[in-house]
């Protein structure tokens, strides 16, 4: 029986920049309409698959399973229950155990980069619920759990559809390694604070997987001058300063700002970025973990990251094989 896992975070989508800027909310109400939708999506797909899912402290999954109308089997996997990013990578980790066969995640670029600490070639379908958006996309969500439903019960292979994503690997001097999905950027800050970033005077340095003009955030940062893509071999390295460039950047929803560039240079695979404390180093969008004065942080990209699953690509061979023609 094929497992879809799913984990969906309730602090997605309700952070500081529904007040510093103009970021929608996601409450939990929607969250729990987007997963009863998904599983509508899997129980129409053929095999046999029951689903493995993160109890939150809010219970967005366990509600949305028993109030859905289908036979699926459920139930939770061993988890934390600290309310923080701790719970989705304890669950991660346990879904690895299981061998699950795909996760759907509800959240944000941090959310999934949780997934993967946990689990770091994790099967992935991810469903955006948070802000600044990048590696998750807005997917109907009855279409995604079709997907998921496929490919946990055997009718479509991971491989045929799913590519793996880039990774940014981060070692800092004297402590535990880090991880990025998107973007790794160095502020000037002392306190890792209010997570977001939203004061571009204080951004130093930037590591991107992706540069999109069409996106917001960092990732849009490097994408107005350099673009880059998910399926290209190589990252983008972009400093900062008082004595570069002006431009014009949205780095949250409605909010531009003025960012002065001074460099925007490609990165190979492997190569090493260094960042320089003192300062504060943010991950896919929140800043984590603080740099002293006497710390650095090693930082290199490589294509060894979660599978990333086409859910069009999914639905297309399901059509050309006609999965779902109804058999009487």
């Amino acid at each position: 029986m094929g497992i879809v896992g799913l984990i969906a975070n309730p602090a997605s989508g309700k952070d500081v920049r529904r007040l510093a800027a103009r970021a929608s909310v996601f409450d939990n109400q929607e969250k729990g309409a987007i997963l009863r939708r998904a599983l509508a999506g899997i129980a129409s797909t053929p095999g046999d698959t029951c689903i493995a899912y993160l109890d939150d402290l809010h219970t967005i999954a366990r509600q949305a399973l028993r109030e859905s109308a289908t036979s699926l089997q459920f139930d939770p996997v061993i988890a934390s229950r600290t309310a923080s990013a701790l719970d989705t990578i304890t669950a991660a980790r346990s879904l690895s155990e299981l061998a699950c066969s795909v996760i759907l995640t509800l959240g944000g670029d941090g959310t999934n980069r949780a997934v993967v600490k946990g689990w770091p070639d994790a099967p992935l379908i991810a469903i955006s619920t948070g802000t600044n958006n990048v590696f998750p996309v807005l997917l109907e969500a009855t279409v995604a759990g079709a997907a998921a439903g496929l490919i946990a019960g055997g009718t479509i292979a991971i491989r045929e559809v799913a590519r793996r994503h880039k990774l940014i690997h981060v070692q800092i001097d004297g402590e535990d390694d880090d991880v990025a999905l998107i973007d790794a950027v160095l502020s000037r800050d002392r306190f890792v604070g209010a997570r977001a970033l939203l004061d571009p005077d204080r951004i130093d340095s930037v590591l991107l997987t992706r540069a999109d003009p069409a996106a917001i955030g960092m990732t849009a940062l490097g994408g107005l001058m350099c673009p880059l893509e998910a399926t290209d071999d190589a990252a983008l390295a972009v400093d900062l300063g008082p004595d570069g460039d002006p431009w014009q950047v949205p780095i949250a929803p409605g909010h531009y700002r003025l960012l002065r560039i001074r460099e925007c240079r490609p990165v190979e695979f492997d190569e090493t970025v260094t960042f320089r404390g003192p300062g504060v180093i943010a991950f896919d969008g929140e800043r984590e973990r603080t740099l002293n004065p006497e710390q650095s942080a090693r930082l290199t990209v490589r294509r060894d990251g979660p599978w990333v699953v086409d859910v069009r690509k999914t639905m297309t061979l399901a059509a050309e094989r006609r999965v779902f023609r109804f058999q009487r």
